[in-house]
């Protein structure tokens, strides 16, 4: 092929690719945007019965009661087996900590007692703002069966009572009842106590703690 044959090829070849870049460099036609469309507006009493719903789901003065129990905790411990049998002890350490917004306490404790195997036990207190009460769950290894419990929190007295049940390994009891009263002395300083009931009725103190804030 002579070089005049391949020029012209050539700028054939230009021309074209030119021209198609003249039409890619054309601006577009713009399209009209449609106006988005407006959401339509909720029906109130579905939207007072969200309101109310997160109302009755936030927390509230009720769940203040944790604030003093939050933070790194030390702690010694009695229980007793029977109204007359001497207190078994130990020591160890609780971390207390607001949970899911501030609405439950959760305790992770763990202990030794001499001679014993180490104890772990986990904890969480809430305030029910519909039922308007404390509700407990409490749970360690110790047991395969939870402890539950509701009360109510005295504020001139800073103390929390509550009443429930567990399945006791000690006994075979498959409802052992218990009270027990968790009392804030001080910012420092708080005192747990535990009640059950002997075979003949007679109600015992079966667990005193003993709490001192580390940090």
């Amino acid at each position: 092929m002579n070089r005049v044959v391949r020029f012209a090829l050539s700028l054939a070849c230009a021309s074209t690719v030119g021209m198609g870049l003249a039409r890619a460099e054309q601006p577009r036609a713009v399209e009209p945007t449609q106006p988005a469309s407006a959401e339509p507006a909720m029906d109130p009493a579905k939207q007072a019965a969200m309101e109310a719903m997160q109302k009755l789901g936030s927390p509230t003065e009720g769940h203040k009661v944790f604030e003093p129990l939050v933070g790194q905790w030390t702690y010694t411990a009695q229980w007793w087996m029977a109204p007359e049998a001497p207190p078994e002890s130990m020591t160890g350490t609780s971390t207390n900590s607001l949970i899911f917004g501030g609405r439950f306490l959760q305790q992770q404790v763990r202990g030794q007692g001499e001679g014993q195997p180490p104890f772990e036990g986990l904890g969480v207190l809430g305030y029910d703002n519909i039922r308007k009460e404390y509700q407990s769950l409490w749970l360690d290894n110790m047991a395969t069966g939870m402890m539950n419990g509701t009360g109510q929190f005295d504020a001139p007295t800073s103390t929390l009572t509550e009443q429930g049940e567990f399945s006791c390994p000690m006994t075979g009891e498959a409802h052992r009842p218990f009270r027990s009263v968790w009392k804030l002395v001080d910012q420092d300083h708080s005192l747990y106590e535990s009640y059950s009931r002997a075979p003949d009725g007679r109600e015992f103190k079966t667990l005193e703690l003993r709490y001192t804030r580390a940090q």
